[in-house]
């Protein structure tokens, strides 16, 4: 077995005490890359000390999350915009977006963050690790403006239906990141994806520490656990788990290229 973890958050505090334990499993379990998206200054810095152990392991992206945005916005960007052209190791531009679940306090510094952060995109040719929760009319409205322009990159978390889905992948080189969500009791994404999503748009991930797939649900996520996804695949989409492996793999290396490929 051989998969990509697109999106887990090694950095967490959740994983501080066992994360060479984790990297074990990880790669027993198949693991060959796992992708550790920024959300703010501080897990800069940090992804950045877990590469530095584990550069064969880890990929780092730099971005700032839309739930960490606030009025200091400029500031911070201007910040990680020195680093990501000093140390020149990012493979990604992220995780950034939109996120008006629980508030819209932040609304206008939200848009105007993102924006500027798909500029960074399109500037420095990285893909984009695209986080969109209650939404996603104002985030299609921003990347419409530089489409022709975008290199690609990921709708994180992808649980929508089949129109929201035929809406973002009608962006050229982009796919959707599909979890442990997948796996849920009440989730239609089995019915949604084998209609909607060619396999060819699809990349795995976790999203660790969170939304563990069953039947590890309420446990702490980690890439060792998505096989459990591969195989919900696998029964939606009709094929074998190594074509899931293999389609989602080429997937994840056609949107972040050659700098992940490493130990392969």
């Amino acid at each position: 077995m051989s998969f990509i973890d697109t999106h887990t958050h090694l950095d967490g505090e959740e994983f501080r005490t066992d994360i060479n334990e984790i990297i074990k499993r990880a790669k027993t379990a198949g693991c060959t890359q796992m992708l550790i998206p920024a959300i703010n200054l501080q897990s800069v810095s940090s992804i950045m000390d877990i590469y530095s152990k584990y550069p064969n392991d880890v990929c780092p992206m730099i971005g700032l999350h839309p739930e960490e945005v606030r009025a200091d916005w400029p500031e911070v960007l201007q910040k990680m915009r020195q680093i990501l052209v000093e140390q020149n190791k990012f493979i990604a531009i992220g995780e950034v977006g939109l996120d008006f679940y629980w508030s819209r306090e932040f609304e206008k510094e939200q848009l105007e963050a993102f924006e500027e952060q798909v500029r960074w995109s399109i500037e420095y040719q990285l893909p984009l690790m695209i986080h969109c929760r209650k939404a996603q009319n104002e985030l299609v409205a921003i990347l419409r403006k530089y489409q022709n322009d975008l290199p690609g990159g990921v709708f994180h978390c992808f649980t929508g239906n089949k129109y929201e889905a035929e809406e973002l992948l009608s962006f050229n080189n982009f796919v959707l990141g599909i979890g442990g969500v997948l796996t849920f009791k009440k989730s239609h994404l089995p019915e949604v994806l084998p209609l909607s999503v060619p396999l060819d748009r699809i990349v795995l991930e976790t999203d660790s520490p969170y939304l563990a797939p069953v039947p590890m649900r309420g446990k702490r996520n980690e890439s060792s656990f998505i096989p459990f996804i591969i195989e919900k695949l696998s029964q939606c989409y009709k094929v074998t788990k190594e074509e899931i492996e293999l389609r989602t793999t080429e997937n994840a290396l056609r949107i972040f290229g050659n700098e992940i490929i490493k130990e392969l």
